[in-house]
């Protein structure tokens, strides 16, 4: 019992829930932008691409910290990409394998997780400078935290711009016979842009430290 609660610690806790309001990558650190650009037209593709930073992320940062203490500080960051790499073609394969049409609309942006700051960020910030457990913690609540705005934003560019929400036709007919168009501007990169600006302003509107903070 006790090894359960210190493992979900008040502190641990807080490495998985803070990431998703007041520290979130995208809308506060300002960090992995570029895919929330890329990938967010269609819903299904960015809850997807969620998982997979949450995997490589998470495993990533607790293999990290199990090396941190053997890694010579003038190869830290040469270590850290062959993690990276080596994680991500190995998720790579698996979406080759179980959702390949997923994986063909991701084409090179699921390699490219290897250069999301957010990934090398964590790995530098926290996994180099504690155990595992906690930072398999981090990991989880930071990738969770950047799916979390890619599902947003890929929700409203996806219905707004498709009439869809996960391939499903949302938008009835009748409006279309009626003249409606769906919006094109939404599956455009400044779609998403307008998107995270709405959302970033909602977040600062509900959470004044956010403002004098930053």
């Amino acid at each position: 019992m006790n090894n359960r609660e210190s493992l979900f610690s008040a502190k641990n806790r807080r490495l998985l829930t803070t990431p998703l309001g007041k520290e979130n990558p995208i809308t506060i650190q300002v960090l992995g932008i570029c895919s929330a650009l890329a990938v967010t037209v269609k819903l299904e593709p960015a809850f997807v691409m969620t998982i997979s930073v949450i995997a490589v992320l998470a495993v990533g940062n607790m293999i990290i910290s199990l090396l941190r203490r053997t890694i010579a500080p003038r190869i830290r960051i040469i270590v850290q990409l062959v993690v990276i790499a080596s994680l991500v073609i190995l998720v790579d394969q698996v979406l080759k394998a179980f959702v390949y049409d997923v994986s063909k609309q991701l084409s090179v942006f699921v390699g490219l997780i290897i250069t999301n700051c957010i990934i090398m960020g964590r790995f530098e910030a926290f996994a180099m400078s504690n155990k595992p457990w906690p930072s398999f913690l981090d990991g989880v609540g930071n990738a969770t935290g950047y799916g979390i705005i890619l599902i947003i934003v890929a929700f409203f560019r996806e219905l707004l711009g498709s009439g869809s929400v996960w391939g499903y036709q949302i938008a009835p007919q009748f409006l279309y016979d009626w003249g409606y168009k769906d919006n094109g501007l939404m599956i455009l990169p400044p779609g998403a842009l307008i998107v995270i600006g709405i959302i970033i302003w909602v977040q600062r509107s509900r959470d004044k430290e956010l403002i004098e903070e930053n």
